[in-house]
């Protein structure tokens, strides 16, 4: 009897905390950890979403790289930190749909450790050859693969990363041979390619736009479904390969058992933020898209089929990191 009513008492209690945590939710600055280096295209789109939903919420949103292993320390880092609605992740479809298949050990469970909260963005792969090279559009591309099989390499920022698996994507699709050179990081891949030591890339937007603007690389296609409103001149990949369509994306992600009322709130913030005009504006400067992805559990639906598409496309593409 005892039991009972102290199980009675106790759920009680959780049913009023739920309407104090929402009147009171957040009370000091939350975290946000991005598991990539300072600087990079992740670290600036990840700080222009919080910066853009910050507005919204009563506290700071504070930035906490955690980069190493393909963002694998970041997001271990976030899904063992307190479930409290303090420590969020900045995650991507690598941290959330690759790596499950490319890492034999994971140190975390995409699944099972952490509850989607907000989309964010998706951001289109640009496919880039040396300025050299001779092909003009991604149809002459094509041509000059078929008539050179594995004699033109091809860039990617590591083993297992986007651009990595979109150019195994687009190998098959095309039926052609290509030869993979994997770099540390996407800075190091992009200097090689301007400096004509590889033929080619399939990287993200945000990466390639340096040396793009510097003219040291020719840009022949965009992997979106649709041209894109910030380089409507480049054609997609699917004119010349039809169904082709890669994109990464990003969300935030909080620890598994967070308050479903720090949820919502925290998804509220970051919608709001992202309808803004300067913050689309921002983000779309550097490739990304925000998505009309609107609940958490419409982010979970997504993120979901998103981790059967990728593993797929890993299993394929051979790529394994031990």
């Amino acid at each position: 009897m005892r039991a009972t009513r102290r199980a009675l008492l106790g759920g009680g209690a959780a049913l009023l905390a739920a309407p104090a945590l929402a009147q009171s939710y957040p009370d000091r600055p939350i975290r946000l950890i991005v598991p990539f280096p300072p600087g990079g295209g992740g670290d600036t789109l990840g700080r222009l979403s919080a910066q853009a939903a910050q507005a919204h919420l009563a506290q700071p949103i504070v930035i906490d790289n955690r980069a190493g292993a393909g963002g694998n320390i970041g997001a271990e880092a976030a899904a063992r930190a307190p479930a409290d609605g303090y420590t969020l992740l900045y995650g991507t479809n690598g941290t959330h749909a690759i790596n499950e298949a490319l890492y034999p050990r994971l140190p975390f469970r995409p699944e099972a450790d952490f509850t989607p909260v907000a989309a964010l963005t998706r951001i289109a792969l640009v496919v880039v050859v040396r300025r050299d090279l001779p092909a003009e559009t991604l149809p002459d591309l094509v041509a000059y693969l078929k008539a050179h099989p594995g004699r033109v390499s091809y860039a990617s920022a590591g083993n297992g990363t986007t651009g990595h698996i979109a150019a195994e994507m687009f190998r098959a699709a095309a039926g052609v041979e290509i030869l993979h050179v994997p770099y540390r990081g996407n800075a190091a891949a992009m200097t090689d390619l301007a400096g004509g030591r590889v033929d080619m890339a399939i990287d993200l937007l945000p990466a390639a736009a340096p040396v793009l603007e510097g003219g040291a690389v020719r840009a022949l296609a965009v992997t979106s479904a649709r041209p894109l409103p910030s380089h409507p001149a480049l054609p997609t990949v699917a004119a010349t390969l039809p169904g082709f369509e890669v994109a990464a994306w990003d969300g935030v992600f909080a620890p598994a058992g967070t308050p479903p009322a720090a949820v919502a709130a925290l998804n509220a913030a970051f919608r709001q933020g992202l309808r803004d005009p300067e913050a689309v504006a921002r983000l779309r400067q550097r490739g990304a898209e925000v998505v009309p992805v609107e609940t958490p559990a419409e982010f979970a639906a997504f993120v979901a089929a998103e981790r059967a598409k990728w593993a797929a496309a890993v299993r394929a593409s051979g790529a394994r990191m031990d």
